[in-house]
């Protein structure tokens, strides 16, 4: 009797990524009765205290993982879908989307404590330009007094500055921690209110993965394939396309978030929200577009393209500063 050899799943070695790759693995197990083992990589971004934005954004977290997968060293690679690049090369698959956890942004802040009800002067640590222009724009419009606060680190070193006092709140990605199991744990001596997309739209692909291989290995690529949510993928595709077509990077200023409109039952057309901003706040673009749920990867594009167009007419690319090209 031989045993079947393990696939080989690249993964990010941070706990974030080690508990969504092992999702995934699981996903994978049950799929195809292979086992599957975790292959921890560090990447550049993991080791690096820099601004994300200096080391040339998101795409540093991608980079050592897909030169894993050309090199043959693993099978298939897991990666949070708001770090890819949005160029996708010829020579890789994204073989799945799966569905998608809570797209959301949270609020960490000491136990009992609101965004609108922080002491006067708060300070609010987040790494993301995008989250700063929001939370800055809405500060701005509800006449509260907070400082935005760039910081580097995962999620346990965010925390820690709240829990140490060292910040006031902290901004993360609701799917983050849903996926690591610590949002009960939270609750202890910190609150987590979540942010509502009215008030802060997320990364265009937040709270989604990606599930990629090599494009020569097809039956890799089938095989994953099984594992794609096609309204997730829609929606992702949209997003992505609207930053593209803004010829932004990853760490850009820019939030974008589209859904899914439903009459009862039956899903309609689908909402693509955009926003682009000054990190200050001083000055935000926000605009949306509704269409019908896209049946393509070009129908998808089409709608992203759509907006960008209509964010760039309204002044969007002067507020991006150096634009990603």
């Amino acid at each position: 009797m031989t045993t079947e050899k393990a696939l080989r799943l690249g993964t990010r070695r941070s706990r974030l990524a080690m508990a969504q790759s092992g999702h995934v693995a699981d996903a994978v197990r049950e799929l195809t009765g292979r086992p599957v083992e975790l292959v921890e990589i560090t990447t550049y971004g993991d080791t690096s205290r820099e601004n994300l934005a200096q080391i040339g954004g998101t795409g540093v977290f991608v980079t050592a993982l897909r030169d894993a997968l050309l090199r043959g060293e693993v099978d298939f690679a897991v990666h949070s879908l708001k770090d890819l690049p949005t160029a996708q090369p010829a020579e890789l698959a994204l073989a799945a989307v799966p569905e998608r956890e809570d797209p959301r942004d949270v609020l960490i802040s000491r136990a009992g404590l609101s965004f609108a009800t922080l002491p006067a002067g708060a300070r609010i640590g987040t790494g993301s330009p995008r989250r700063m222009a929001q939370l800055n724009a809405y500060a701005r419009l509800h006449g509260l007094d907070i400082e935005t606060v760039a910081i580097r680190g995962n999620i346990d070193t965010r925390v820690g500055y709240v829990r140490k006092g060292e910040l006031d709140a902290v901004v993360l990605a609701a799917a983050g921690l849903n996926r690591i199991g610590r949002e009960a744990a939270l609750t202890d001596s910190l609150s987590a209110e979540h942010l509502p997309v009215d008030v802060i739209l997320p990364a265009p692909g937040q709270g989604a993965l990606a599930i990629e291989c090599t494009a020569a290995n097809a039956d890799l690529a089938a095989t994953l394939a099984e594992l794609d949510d096609p309204y997730t993928r829609a929606a992702v595709t949209a997003e992505r396309s609207l930053l593209a077509a803004l010829e932004a990077g990853c760490s850009a200023p820019v939030g974008a978030l589209a859904d899914l409109l439903a009459d009862g039952q039956v899903v309609h057309e689908m909402r693509l929200r955009g926003v682009v901003g000054t990190t200050d706040g001083s000055q935000l673009v926000q605009l949306s577009t509704t269409g019908p749920v896209p049946t393509s990867h070009d129908d998808a594009e089409a709608l992203g393209r759509e907006l960008a167009s209509e964010l760039l007419a309204k002044g969007a690319a002067g507020l991006m500063g150096e634009r990603a090209r």
